[in-house]
């Protein structure tokens, strides 16, 4: 076994919700002592969100919610009001023992604690700190405002153009911008802590959302610079491949992709389809002929495609060299015996006193040749290391931890948590449309 790429590296996690936990969180993964920090009444949302294991909120709900053990996985959790001068010099003292300060405060919040850069410095010259905001630190215009990746996608221009033609703008995804967040941030931590292996030095990571959003819009953008092209919503389609688009298959809400991207591959979509006179149709002979008539190749293949399985289609076109794929939902894909293969797919088995049993988590969508890595645990119980930070790593004495749990700095249960959720019935989600089914033997079926 070779040593873990960030074995030896302390992070400080000061951060919520899903872009910067989450890159915390595959950092421990790599061999990271990632330490997250709450506040009593200011603990991380995302523990009182979501899905709970067993549908189960029990009577700490804030540590059994699925989608906080997922992203904040392997951590240690101490709690501290960072309001507080007490709690702000406590992070100082840890401050000076750690490697990297990861923070997605708005600028103003650092800067008035005292916890900006410039300060930080002072502390422990070498460190390194990260900080992720809607609009970057600086002078910018929008460099004070608080963000999240949803509104961001409609103001660095992805709104625009997803969605369907004639339509209203969609969102992509699920706090899709967050995730650019989460990658750029593992990115810059390593290059960071490269250039102190080199220098001795450490630096700034000053990332802002809105600049990662324009990066991944950069063709349409590049477009208009260079020829005054406005992007425009077209749903599945695309600029310069037809027919692509998603199609119905037999079944309830069964879909199959298909995109075709030149001549070749349309005359064996039309000979799989058993229309091989289409290949030469005036209408459709040509690539800027197919795009023109989308419409209607669409309703050529549409009532192909919902007489058969998704797999039939995916197979009988890719034997004929046309791409095509299933268009998998979540149970497809935590059953893809793929990704089990690939270790993408992990099973985390939880401590007896934490009631989670064993689940099954994300890993990372890459693999080391040399190193094994792997998720070492779930997310830590609020506060769950309190003690040892304090009085094992920093050397807190007993009359000093107890003085901050008695000013409520510290704490294991959130101040103004309300009241547990109440447990979720699956079946009149699925009547409400929160989820499309259930499937009550998802247990089984996952081997747990």
């Amino acid at each position: 076994m070779r040593k873990l790429p960030l074995e030896g590296i302390r992070i400080i996690d000061s951060t919520y919700i899903f872009a910067m936990p989450y890159a915390c969180g595959i950092m421990t993964d790599l061999g990271a002592e990632v330490i997250k920090i709450e506040g009593p009444a200011h603990f991380d949302p995302i523990r009182l969100s979501g899905a709970f294991a067993d549908n189960a909120p029990d009577h700490d709900a804030w540590n059994r919610s699925g989608g906080f053990n997922q992203i904040n996985r392997g951590k240690r959790s101490l709690t501290l009001d960072l309001s507080k001068e007490e709690g702000r010099e406590a992070l100082k003292e840890l401050i000076k023992v750690s490697d990297v300060l990861v923070e997605n405060y708005t600028p103003r919040v650092m800067r008035r604690w005292g916890l900006d850069y410039s300060n930080l410095v002072k502390i422990k010259p070498d460190i390194i700190m990260v900080s992720n905001t809607g609009y970057g630190h600086g002078d910018g215009p929008w460099s004070l405002y608080p963000a999240q990746a949803t509104t961001q996608e409609a103001t660095h221009g992805l709104g625009h153009i997803t969605g369907y033609h004639n339509d209203i703008p969609s969102k992509a995804g699920h706090s899709y911008v967050d995730f650019l967040a989460c990658w750029s941030a593992l990115l810059g931590i390593a290059s960071a802590l490269r250039h102190r292996n080199k220098t001795g030095k450490g630096q700034w990571v000053d990332i802002g959302m809105y600049q990662l959003g324009c990066y991944w819009t950069s063709e349409y953008i590049t477009d208009y610079i260079a020829n005054g092209n406005l992007g425009k919503r077209m749903g599945n389609r695309h600029p310069q491949r037809a027919p692509q688009g998603c199609y119905p298959c037999a079944g309830d809400e069964q879909w199959c992709v298909i995109s075709v991207g030149d001549d070749a591959e349309w005359a064996a979509l039309c000979t799989a389809m058993g229309v091989p006179e289409m290949t030469a149709h005036p209408r459709f002979a040509t690539l800027q002929g197919r795009i023109k008539h989308h419409d209607e190749l669409d309703a050529l293949i549409t009532p192909w495609t919902k007489e058969r399985d998704r797999y039939d289609v995916m197979e009988r076109l890719q034997a004929a060299g046309v791409p095509a794929a299933p268009v998998y939902d979540a149970r497809d894909c935590n059953l893809d015996p793929h990704l089990w293969k690939r270790g993408y797919l992990e099973k985390v088995v939880c401590p007896p006193d934490r009631k989670l049993g064993t689940r099954v988590f994300m890993g990372r969508p890459w693999q080391l040749s040399k190193t094994s890595v792997k998720i070492t645990g779930p997310a830590p119980r609020l506060g769950e290391h309190n003690e040892a930070v304090l009085k094992d790593l920093l050397g807190f004495e007993e009359d000093r931890v107890g003085e901050l749990e008695d000013e409520g700095i510290l704490g294991t249960v959130p101040q103004n948590a309300r009241r547990s959720p109440a447990v979720r019935q699956p079946d009149e989600d699925v009547r409400n449309g929160v989820f499309a089914y259930y499937d009550p033997d998802y247990k089984e079926k996952l081997n747990i």
